[in-house]
Parts: structure tokens; sequence; C-alpha cells
């Protein structure tokens, strides 16, 4: 077992961290809620953009388990996990259905692993 992480921040200056993220994070938040409370209707360019967050969200913290491994860009042909992440993108593509993506995506993990 590896040992827990240090720092070299002492006690009061780490909590102070977390205690400014924190706060941060909320004033952020509030800050889209008081600006959308003051507005009427939300800008037709707003929304539309709006509508891409889910998506680039998701992109943001899966693809990174697809392509790094140990640290660094993992794109060789051995990459398992980048050939079943492709059937499943194609998967999710053409049936819209997340059940026959996760299915077809771990089943195409599964069936690499045990195939190479």
């Amino acid at each position: 077992m590896s040992p827990a992480p240090t720092t070299d921040f002492g006690s009061d200056t780490l909590w102070l961290v977390i205690l400014a993220a924190g706060v941060g994070t909320y004033a952020i938040r509030v800050s889209f809620i008081a600006l959308f409370g003051r507005l009427d209707e939300i800008p037709e360019g707003v929304e539309r953009a709006l509508r891409f967050v889910p998506a680039a969200v998701l992109s943001a913290l899966v693809v990174p388990q697809f392509v790094y491994a140990d640290g660094g860009l993992a794109l060789p042909p051995d990459n398992l996990r980048l050939f079943a992440g492709a059937f499943a993108v194609a998967v999710a593509w053409k049936t819209e259905n997340i059940l026959a993506t996760i299915v077809v995506g771990m089943g195409a993990l599964w069936l690499l692993s045990y195939l190479l």
C-alpha cells in the first residue's frame, strides 16, 4: 500500500484553499441563478450553446479514459479500451440507447481482452 500523499502546505493553508474553492464554486453558481432570475427570457444564443454542455462534459470525463494510459497519450493498436469505446460510440450513434451502448462497450472490451 502506498503512503498517503503529502503537501508542503500547513493545515491552515490547506483548509483556506478548500474554503476558497468552495466559496468560488458557490459564487459562480449563484451568479448564473441571479443573472437568469433577472432575465425574462434566456437569449437564444445562450440557450443554443447550453445544449452542448452535457455532451462536452461527458466527453471531457470519458475520452481521457480511452486515450491516456500511464500518464501519457496511448494510441497504439493494442489499446483495447479505444476499440471498445469506438464500438460503443457506433452503437450509441445508431441506436441512441444507453443500455445497448454500455452492454456493447463492455462486451467488446471483455471479448477483445479474451481474444488478444
